[in-house]
């Protein structure tokens, strides 16, 4: 599969219908699309169909962008996590869309193992910056935890299960495949464990495959919320390649209560992270990810709003482009 050059990209998230965030997107330079491709939002068939990942790679491309990854469950993945009968079925779909994306070059997959319930906060309206409005996650605001629904090593049990079933067709098919930590990286939720969040957990998932197309998605406002060293693990990633793709974002407090802030605004040297990136090779692509919704939007997809997301493209072009100067 073709690459683009050895060097970091910068893409955007975008819906897998063209909308204004397209035009808006195109209009300040962005190049590199990643985005979700399942039935409920492009009303098609999920993209384990040829023809329905074919169509959506073309209409991003009509519009300029390279389609650069599909991002999360591209279609239900229960008995998949859960290990219910039917997985085989659906590892086989797996298994197609790995192949369909690499027949039509779009390199990289970024997944993740959440059960039950994924992405999760207690608070989406706290007010930010000049009134924008963020997302918060606070443990203590949750109802008590219900009995688990299945242990934390049943729950490994499904990911090796599912990971090494997989992993052959995404060798195959020269396809990049990212770890998303879970998030908030907590040990349960909603009845459900959680297994990747920590660093020691990354590196167990990541050895039971040992491949060279099995790495992670490096969200760096996880990793932080876990209280791990995130230099000392971009480091370690970058040098084992296997980092490949990098989530833009920063957050103040723990797993157990954090907000999320603008990228400019929260505790994290953010641009010593992407001066970091850079001096350790870092070529695969990175967006920026859960940003306030501003004014004159609505809140209907907190942390995915469009101005929030345009003001981080630039914050992060101008940090680049700064290091250029710096390194002439």
């Amino acid at each position: 599969m073709k690459e683009d050059g050895r060097k970091m990209k910068l893409g955007l998230m975008l819906p897998v219908k063209p909308d204004i965030r397209w035009v808006l997107a195109r209009q300040v330079g962005v190049e590199y699309a990643i985005t979700k491709a399942a039935p409920e939002l492009s009303g098609q068939l999920p993209p384990w169909d040829f023809e329905s990942l074919r169509s959506v790679k073309a209409r991003f491309a009509e519009q300029g962008f390279r389609l650069w990854a599909l991002e999360g469950d591209e279609f239900d993945m229960s008995r998949i996590k859960l290990g219910l009968p039917g997985r085989d079925e659906d590892i086989e779909h797996y298994r197609m869309m790995l192949k369909n994306m690499g027949r039509l070059e779009i390199p990289l997959l970024c997944l993740n193992f959440m059960a039950g319930v994924g992405w999760y906060r207690t608070r989406v309206d706290l007010p930010e910056r000049g009134g924008a409005l963020t997302s918060e996650f606070d443990r203590a605001a949750m109802p008590p935890e219900p009995e688990l629904k299945l242990s934390h090593e049943e729950l490994w049990s499904n990911f090796e299960y599912f990971i090494r079933a997989v992993i052959p067709a995404a060798e195959e098919a020269g396809v990049k495949m990212g770890l998303h930590p879970d998030d908030p990286p907590i040990d349960r939720l909603c009845g459900y464990p959680r297994i990747l969040t920590s660093a020691a957990a990354f590196r167990r998932a990541l050895a039971l495959a040992e491949s060279p197309n099995l790495g992670v998605t490096f969200c760096q406002a996880n990793f932080r919320a876990m209280g791990e060293d995130v230099p000392a693990l971009i480091e370690e990633f970058c040098r084992k390649k296997q980092l490949f793709f990098f989530h833009f974002r920063d957050i103040e407090g723990t797993a157990e209560h954090f907000r999320e802030t603008f990228h400019d605004s929260g505790p994290t040297d953010m641009a010593k992270l992407l001066k970091l990136l850079k001096e350790n090779g870092f070529d695969g692509i990175l967006r920026p990810d859960h940003t306030p919704t501003m004014a004159t939007e609505e809140n209907c997809e907190p942390g995915y709003a469009m101005l929030g997301n345009l003001f981080a493209v630039g914050y992060i072009r101008g940090i680049l482009d700064a290091l250029k100067t710096i390194e002439r």
